[in-house]
């Protein structure tokens, strides 16, 4: 600790000592040991915690200002400094991802009035997250205020444009007019009108009617309402919430609105398994915005009211997901070889093929090769037999940069330019991002670094096209395209990449990504990098990602 903070004093251990003697004139022996232990004691509160716990009264989160030490540039040290930046970034998502669980909580009761300032809170911490926005045009247009909904409106489209370059989706104009769960008329009307209503949006939505199905959706809501029936709404809302996260693009904003709604209707009925479910989607959504400390909070809610296998299989495979995105290997490991286990023993063929594709990844990352060609070879064998096409191109992406790392240029080509060709079909820009990444590492292997370039330039435009992306893929594609431009010598290019990669990584603690982009800093010419990154990645259980750290050089 010392040498940590004090290097560039006479006497650092002096130092050490001086500074701990203060903290224990200010606040008692909260600080002791070697090494050293904090231990706070009841009548000793530290800010950090009343931002960040959800058990906190939220009205401080509207009290605090800056950002984390704000003030201390600890130059003499380089390792610190680079674990301020980091965790600078992590506590400012984290403060705007509880700002946005406040804001939509309230907004999912019934007081958009309330909700207000915390989505303004929330927009002035992220101003360039189109959905910080949308949500607070939502609330806007909810409350009432639908003049003021219509500036912010334009406030982020002029924003957009003017920083990323990138226009609004759809969504954010619709904010201002669409209210979940409406009233609609209907020809027939009562409970037998809303759960046809249910079941028929249901049926669209999985036969790829999205538009149809959400229709009928809004409408089983609207009736379900109109005869007072909480469960049956709280079911339609759920219901309606799944569609928009996973059946619609850049609709997740509307959807956790509808999604806690359910929650709220769902625990006053005693509907336990809707409540689940409800819990479990907006872990979901958490989880692919990279507010990955709240989604471990819904979803551990999620986990305590679950009772069957079906429920805890689709949990956990979340969980898993969570896990290996923040670089936790033993968790994601545990927590997806439990998901499949229950998901076979009920015969949930979709969900064990789901969570195996995210075990292949985690193997996939670590460089187990064979690990990860097993199991991607169940997951695709269950994805064929269910004519899930439009999982399809996930594993199958997967599969293709594994046959790249085996050497396999033909057996990869083949699986990418399928992968590839199904997503546009399907219009995913995830997995059309994950298989145009693929093919950019695939081309910049064989030496054709001008195909490569263009693929990373579609890869990086299909990760960011939607508001609601998934933050993990969209860094990945990042990293590869740093690596593959440090390879060819293009350090400007990386250059510019490596801050994005670096700022998108901390915000959502992607813990290896942090890493990695620090060892591309290294790569680029900034000696400190290195011992900052083996410091961040020293309890990283990955062995590929320990021979880079050895090697930075290499690829992997």
């Amino acid at each position: 600790m010392a040498e940590l903070l004090f290097c560039d004093a006479n006497d650092p251990l002096g130092a050490l000592r001086w500074t701990l003697a203060e903290l224990r004139r200010a606040f008692g022996d909260v600080i002791s040991g070697d090494p050293l232990v904090t231990r706070l004691v009841d009548d000793v509160r530290v800010d950090l915690d009343l931002l960040t716990d959800e058990h906190a009264d939220p009205a401080s989160l509207l009290l605090f200002n800056g950002e984390l030490l704000e003030g201390a540039e600890p130059a003499s040290s380089p390792e610190f400094d680079s674990w301020l930046s980091v965790e600078r970034h992590r506590v400012s998502a984290l403060v705007e991802g509880r700002l946005r669980q406040v804001a939509v909580g309230l907004l999912a009761a019934g007081r958009a009035g309330e909700a207000i300032p915390y989505a303004s809170r929330a927009v002035a911490y992220n101003p360039l997250e189109e959905g910080n926005h949308e949500l607070l045009v939502r609330t806007l247009t909810v409350a009432g205020d639908r003049s003021a909904a219509l500036r912010q409106i334009a406030v982020c489209e002029d924003m957009l444009r003017r920083e990323l370059g990138i226009e609004a989706s759809p969504a954010l104009r619709e904010a201002a007019t669409a209210v979940p769960g409406s009233p609609m008329a209907l020809p027939l009307s009562g409970r037998a009108a809303a759960s046809s209503q249910l079941d028929a949006g249901r049926a669209a939505i999985v036969a790829g009617a999205v538009d149809a199905g959400l229709q009928c959706l809004r409408r089983a809501v609207a009736e379900a309402a109109r005869c007072r029936d909480a469960a049956l709404q709280g079911r339609a809302l759920a219901a309606l919430g799944g569609a928009l996260v996973h059946a619609a693009r850049g609709r997740d904003e509307e959807g956790t609105v509808v999604l806690q709604e359910a929650i709220l209707l769902a625990t006053g009925a005693g509907d336990r398994a809707t409540a689940v479910t409800a819990h479990r989607e907006l872990g979901f959504v958490e989880v692919q915005a990279g507010r990955l400390k709240t989604a471990d909070a819904w979803l551990a809610k999620a986990q305590a009211l679950a009772e069957t296998d079906e429920e805890l299989a689709a949990i956990l495979g979340v969980r898993g997901m969570n896990a290996s995105d923040r670089g936790d290997y033993p968790a994601a490991f545990q927590a997806l070889r439990e998901s499949v286990e229950r998901a076979t023993g009920c015969g949930d063929d979709r969900q064990q093929a789901w969570s195996l594709s995210i075990l292949a990844r985690a193997h996939l990352l670590r460089a187990e090769y064979s690990l990860a060609t097993a199991a991607l070879t169940r997951s695709l064998d269950l994805v064929r037999q269910q004519r899930w096409m439009a999982f399809l191109p996930w594993p199958q992406a997967l599969r293709g940069e594994v046959d790249t790392c085996l050497g396999d240029v033909g057996g990869a080509a083949d699986r990418l330019e399928q992968a590839w060709a199904l997503a546009c079909q399907v219009n995913d820009p995830c997995w059309e991002s994950m298989a145009a990444r693929g093919l950019a590492v695939l081309n910049a292997g064989r030496g054709d670094h001008v195909t490569a370039t263009k693929w990373f330039a579609e890869a990086t435009s299909r990760s960011t096209l939607m508001p609601d992306r998934y933050q993990w893929v969209h860094a990945y594609v990042l990293d590869a395209a740093i690596t593959a431009a440090l390879d060819h010598g293009a350090t400007d290019r990386a250059r510019r990449l490596v801050e994005t990669l670096a700022s998108l990584a901390a915000r959502c603690d992607m813990r290896e990504l942090v890493v990695r982009a620090h060892v591309h800093r290294y790569r680029l010419g900034d000696r400190t990098a290195l011992t900052a990154a083996r410091l961040l990645g020293a309890d990283i259980d990955n062995p590929a990602l320990t021979r880079l750290l050895d090697d930075p050089a290499s690829t992997r």
